[in-house]
């Protein structure tokens, strides 16, 4: 039975994941990481800071915080050469390639996931299917106005699927015509492969994803919408009971969903 120990406890994803992995009969839930106490369900102790944690007594260390701390996370797993689910967006391509240079060195297994929900991860999937037979193609994500970072890492992720799709297939960048932009950042930004990715932030919203594809007299769009943050429970279950596939660091859900 796998130990597990969660970071960002007191946040709503938290507060989720203690549920889902307490209730979870294959794991055990044995310690809550969170500057302010969480409510402990029985066997898991409180500490405040990832420092604090005994390395010898846990499997997985599951991070749903903020970026800040997720790297305070990654060091301390590297360290100990344990194992971590990162659940924290706002990660750059830079504290990814310092943590597989950690990793590396310790032996330590990371899945970092920018998105739990088996459908945004089925959504790029199914754009990267599609993306060598459009012209053109941009990305619109769609979440709460609490969310810091922008663009999420689910659009990123999903930009860099549908680039490397069309690398392979020999598209090149998508078409874009504009030459001038009347108000800077209009066409949105610049993802992998020349990809435009835009952000909207409303109250109301929680998580959703939008992938529009264009051609000569057709278009595709591919929609994934997240109402609720328990969606995100069955991809989390997944992640730690797969990070043992893991080797080194890897970055999705698509690391442990079967093809």
């Amino acid at each position: 039975m796998q130990r597990v120990a969660i970071v960002g406890a007191s946040g709503k994803m938290g507060t989720a994941a203690t549920q889902a992995i307490g209730a979870a009969q294959d794991l055990s839930l044995v310690a809550l990481v969170d500057p302010t106490e969480p409510v402990a369900p029985p066997g898991a102790r409180w500490v405040a800071a990832i420092e604090d944690l005994d390395p010898a007594g846990l499997d997985v260390v599951v991070d749903v915080s903020v970026a800040a701390a997720a790297r305070r996370t990654i060091a301390w797993v590297a360290e100990h050469g344990a194992s971590a689910v990162i659940g924290t967006s706002g990660l750059s391509d830079e504290d990814l390639r310092v943590t597989a240079q950690r990793a590396a060195r310790s032996g330590a297994r990371i899945l970092v996931v920018p998105n739990f929900s088996i459908g945004a991860v089925l959504v790029a999937r199914f754009a990267a299917q599609a993306a060598p037979y459009f012209e053109s193609v941009e990305v619109i994500e769609l979440h709460h106005d609490r969310k810091r970072d922008a663009p999420s890492g689910t659009s990123i992720a999903t930009a860099r699927a549908i680039a490397e799709a069309r690398t392979a297939s020999g598209a090149g960048a998508p078409a874009d015509p504009t030459t001038t932009e009347t108000l800077e950042g209009a066409r949105g930004a610049l993802g992998a492969g020349g990809i435009r990715i835009h952000s909207v932030r409303l109250p109301g919203l929680l998580a959703h994803q939008e992938v529009h594809f264009g051609a000569p007299g057709e278009g595709l769009v591919l929609r994934h919408d997240t109402y609720d943050r328990e969606s995100f429970m069955a991809g989390l279950l997944l992640s730690v009971r797969g990070i043992g596939s893991i080797n080194g660091v890897a970055v999705g859900l698509d690391a442990v969903l079967a093809r």
